[in-house]
């Protein structure tokens, strides 16, 4: 059974370029906003890895970080943080919430594959 990946970006195209990339390996599924994704996670579904923005309207990636961090099943699931963002204290404040790992965009598809790849083994 593939693997269960929750994208989270306010931008749809990044959103199309993830799926498009990870689809093949892995069950994608994706969120709009903060928000949305979550009141996905709080539905139940198994999710084996969180790809999140940081700077999205509703709820930031932090917060979606915090709130799967709530969660017990959550508890140990990778989260990446895929975001335009590089400053030093940012990328602090992600890892400190609970982020496994930071792309950053744009990203080149085979980098976002391999790093999937390595988190998820």
């Amino acid at each position: 059974m593939k693997k269960t990946i929750l994208a989270v970006d306010d931008s749809e195209s990044i959103l199309a370029v993830v799926s498009t990339t990870l689809e093949e390996e892995y069950q994608v599924i994706t969120a709009s906003d903060g928000a949305e994704a979550i009141s996905k996670l709080a539905s139940g579904i198994q999710i084996d890895l969180i790809i999140t923005d940081l700077n999205m309207p509703k709820a930031d990636g932090i917060q979606v970080i915090k709130q799967a961090r709530s969660q017990e099943k959550l508890s140990l699931v990778p989260i990446l943080m895929l975001t335009t963002e590089s400053q030093m204290a940012k990328k602090q404040e992600a890892k400190e919430a609970g982020a496994t790992g930071w792309i950053v965009k744009p990203f080149q598809p085979e980098n976002l594959k391999a790093v999937v790849k390595k988190v998820l083994r």
